[in-house]
C-alpha cells in the first residue's frame, strides 16, 4: 500500500476529518514506505486559534481517519508523531505495513456518516454502556473524557460558552475571520452557505456584534443537549494536540456506530480565560481541548463539503 494508487482511497478518508470553520488544514506527503501528514498554516486562524491548537487537532483528527482506513484495507500503520520537532510543519510520519489495528478497523465504516450536528439533539438519552464505550475510544489515544452528568455542571458549562461567545463577538479581528471562511459550497471549504446568501452573510458578521443572541442559542443547546462531555489530555503540546485529534475522531467514529453524531462548544477553551473554569468542571488532571456534545441526530444531514484530493497531496518524496 506504498504506491501513489492505493494511496488515493486511505486520504480520501483522512480528508472527512473534521475541522475548524471547515479550513481543512492539512496536507499529505506520500513516501516509499507511506505518508506524511503536514499541517497547511496558510489555512491557519489567527483570532479564533493562535496558537494551532486546533489546527493541529484536526490533524490529529484526519490522521485517526487514515490509521483507521489502512486498518479497514487490511494493513498496519505505525505512527511516528512531530519526527521533525514540536515546530515544523510535519506532524506525523505514517508507515504502511503490518497487521492492522483490529480494533481501528471497525470504526473506519463511520467516516462518511459521522456529521456535525448543529441543531437540538432528539430528546433521547445517551445511555451509560454507550458513555462507557466513547470514553474508552478516547482512552485508547491518551486522552480522557469526562461526562458533565449533573444539571448544575451543565449550566455551568453551558455558562461558560455563552460568556465565551460574547467575548469573541466583541472582538472585531474574530469576527472578520469568521466571516472570511463563509463561503459558497462549491467552493470546497469553510462555513457553507448559498452563494446569493454569502456576501450579505459576511457583511452583516463582520459589522455586528451578534454575540447576546448567539450566546443564548448556544447556552441553551449546552443546556439541552443528552451528552455533555469534555475531552482533554495530560499535557498542552503540539504531541497533545495530536492525541487529543485522534481520540476526538476516534470516539466520533465510535459514536457513529451507537447512532450518535455531536457539535462543539468551544468557547470556554478558545477563550483563554475561560479554560482554567472548564478545567475545574472537568475536574480532571491536565487541559480540556474540546468541549462537545452528543446525541442523535433528529435529521439527516449533507456532507460538508471537500477540497479536490488533487488540492492537499503534495508530491512524493523520497
Amino acid at each position: 500500500m506504498t504506491d501513489d494508487a492505493p494511496l488515493e482511497p486511505l486520504l480520501e478518508s483522512a480528508v472527512r476529518a473534521p475541522s475548524s470553520h471547515n479550513t481543512q488544514p492539512w496536507l499529505f506527503r506520500p513516501r516509499p514506505d507511506g505518508v506524511d501528514l503536514l499541517a497547511d498554516r496558510t489555512r491557519a486562524l489567527p483570532a479564533n486559534d493562535p496558537a494551532d491548537r486546533e489546527l493541529t487537532i484536526s490533524c490529529g483528527c484526519a490522521l485517526l481517519n487514515l490509521r483507521a482506513a489502512a486498518a479497514a484495507e487490511g494493513a498496519g500503520t505505525q505512527v511516528t508523531l512531530l519526527p521533525d520537532g514540536p515546530e515544523a510543519d510535519r506532524l506525523a510520519h505514517v508507515r504502511l505495513g503490518g497487521p492492522p489495528d483490529a480494533a481501528l478497523a471497525p470504526l473506519a465504516a463511520g467516516i462518511e456518516g459521522r456529521r456535525t450536528h448543529r441543531a437540538r439533539f432528539a430528546d433521547r438519552p445517551v445511555t451509560a454502556a454507550e458513555t462507557d464505550i466513547l470514553r474508552d475510544e478516547a482512552a485508547a489515544e491518551g486522552a480522557w473524557l469526562t461526562p458533565l452528568t449533573s444539571a448544575a455542571a451543565h449550566g455551568d458549562a453551558a455558562a461558560l460558552v455563552a460568556e465565551g461567545d460574547a467575548a469573541q463577538w466583541a472582538d472585531p479581528a474574530w469576527r472578520r475571520e469568521l466571516a472570511q471562511w463563509m463561503h459558497p459550497r462549491r467552493q470546497g471549504d469553510g462555513l457553507s452557505l448559498p452563494w446569493l446568501a454569502v456576501p450579505v452573510a459576511r457583511m452583516v458578521v463582520r459589522t455586528f456584534d451578534m454575540g447576546n443572541g448567539v450566546a443564548a442559542r448556544d447556552e441553551a443547546l449546552a443546556e439541552h443537549s443528552p451528552l455533555l462531555a469534555v475531552l482533554g489530555t495530560a499535557g498542552d503540546t503540539p504531541a497533545d494536540w495530536l492525541r487529543a485529534g485522534q481520540a476526538l475522531e476516534r470516539l466520533l467514529l465510535a459514536g457513529v456506530r451507537a447512532g450518535l453524531q455531536a457539535s462543539y462548544l468551544n468557547q470556554p477553551v478558545q477563550v483563554a480565560r475561560l479554560r482554567p473554569r472548564l478545567a475545574d468542571l472537568a475536574g480532571q488532571p491536565g487541559h480540556p481541548q474540546i468541549l462537545l456534545r452528543l446525541g442523535h441526530a433528529t435529521d439527516s444531514l449533507p456532507a460538508a463539503p471537500r477540497r479536490p484530493l488533487s488540492d492537499v497531496t503534495l508530491a512524493k518524496g523520497g
